[in-house]
């Protein structure tokens, strides 16, 4: 029996070593928060993927959001938050507000924890080196985003240096405008620029639900791969909507620009993604051409 379960566990390490050798050298950018940071216990797990993906020769690059944590500390300040096409409305008070939590708050705890798990996670935001360069988004049915940016241009040479350096940069989605101003942007999308710009090998989304779904409110109708012209078709089906359009469009965006996979997994079980790149099942939704 002793052997049994050995041998078991030797498979399983087995049956990853094909994606390993795959992946080494090769660079993975994850987009991680929001609903999906809720249980500290898997967060852990999360991070531990994270730090492994390093230890194997991955060069690993996160994204994160934290939109329930804004939620709190604008509710907090008595600021109501609005949403238009899934993007926050962000006037000047809100702004001040997101860079707070974002960058000030979520990306350092981030770091300290990935650190603590013998990785070398380094934070930044899109402010830093001019690692993430914006222009305001323009109105949309008459609606005015405020300080809401559109990724004109990522600094690939400072995420070069620190990946081959053997650092993991951990980004908060704040860009930086023409005149210096902070504008807040959207992680999904940021993601998908950001894979984009460094011809990522795979570009990971972790979200609250296991991936897309023919049927949102049926899990069993979940779509292990989806194609970029059926995603267009949800789109207008209203099938996709809210939240998970960034997500969606973040995806595209990378196929269109060199990003080989791209994946939208579930966030909220523990060890997504050696689940989802490690083995031959997965467990989310796998984007392509």
């Amino acid at each position: 029996m002793q052997y049994e379960v050995m041998i078991e566990k030797a498979n399983i390490l087995m049956e990853a070593l094909p994606y390993i050798q795959q992946l080494a050298g090769k660079t993975v950018i994850i987009k991680y928060g929001g609903n999906a940071m809720n249980d500290d216990a898997v967060v852990e797990t999360i991070l531990e993927d994270i730090t492994l993906l390093k230890y194997v020769g991955v060069h690993p690059i996160v994204v994160h959001g934290g939109g329930p944590e804004i939620n709190k500390m604008l509710d907090l300040q008595h600021i109501e938050s609005h949403f238009h096409r899934g993007l926050r409305v962000t006037d000047a008070d809100t702004m001040d507000t997101v860079q707070m939590v974002l960058a000030g708050k979520i990306n350092k705890d981030l770091v300290s924890r990935i650190n603590s798990l013998g990785g070398k996670a380094i934070g930044l935001c899109g402010k830093d080196a001019n690692l993430i360069e914006v222009t305001k988004i323009p109105n949309k049915d008459g609606v005015d985003y405020g300080f809401v940016g559109n990724v004109t241009k990522i600094n690939t040479d400072l995420l070069e240096m620190l990946t081959k350096g053997g650092y993991i940069p951990v980004i908060a989605p704040i860009g930086t405008g023409p005149d210096g101003a902070s504008y807040n942007i959207n992680a999904d999308t940021a993601a998908g620029e950001i894979a984009a710009a460094m011809k990522a090998e795979k570009l990971m989304f972790l979200t609250d639900i296991d991936g897309v779904r023919m049927d949102p409110e049926d899990p069993n109708s979940l779509m292990a791969v989806i194609s970029v012209d059926h995603i267009y078709r949800l789109i207008e089906q209203k099938v996709i909507t809210g939240g998970m359009i960034p997500k969606v469009m973040g995806c595209i965006k990378g196929i269109e620009q060199g990003v080989n996979r791209t994946h939208i997994v579930n966030g909220t079980v523990p060890h997504p993604i050696v689940l989802e790149i490690f083995t031959d099942r997965g467990i989310g939704t796998m984007v392509t051409r």
